[in-house]
């Protein structure tokens, strides 16, 4: 009597706990979750690979900032060289004055006007 009641227990516990595996798996494998998974997974491997751009990044201005002492100390330059003179006019001006754009027209451009 006591086997057969400790068999059924055990049956019983082993369906539970196999059928809430299998719910939780089916409830990952939804469309809805699959999504939100591929989201985060890339989101991460975006910041990843972002972090690994500024170290690289990072790297390449020591080294060359490294390798430019090198060279100045190699040819004998010891100051920096001078700046070219900034520029006393601008480069695009904002000519309002342009003929070509007028502010005030003569005449409407109401095409109902003409009928």
């Amino acid at each position: 009597m006591f086997r057969r009641t400790f068999w059924f227990s055990t049956g019983v516990a082993a369906g539970v706990w196999a059928t809430t595996k299998v719910n939780r798996k089916l409830k990952q494998l939804t469309p809805e979750s699959l999504a939100a998974t591929a989201a985060n997974k890339a989101l991460e491997t975006g910041q990843r690979l972002k972090e690994r751009a500024v170290d690289f990044a990072l790297d390449v201005r020591d080294n060359m900032a490294q390798r430019e002492a090198e060279l100045e100390d190699a040819l004998g330059i010891q100051e920096s060289p001078e700046l070219p003179a900034t520029r006393r006019y601008t480069a695009i001006e904002n000519n309002r004055s342009n003929p070509k754009y007028v502010d005030n027209p003569t005449h409407s451009y109401n095409r109902n006007e003409d009928h």
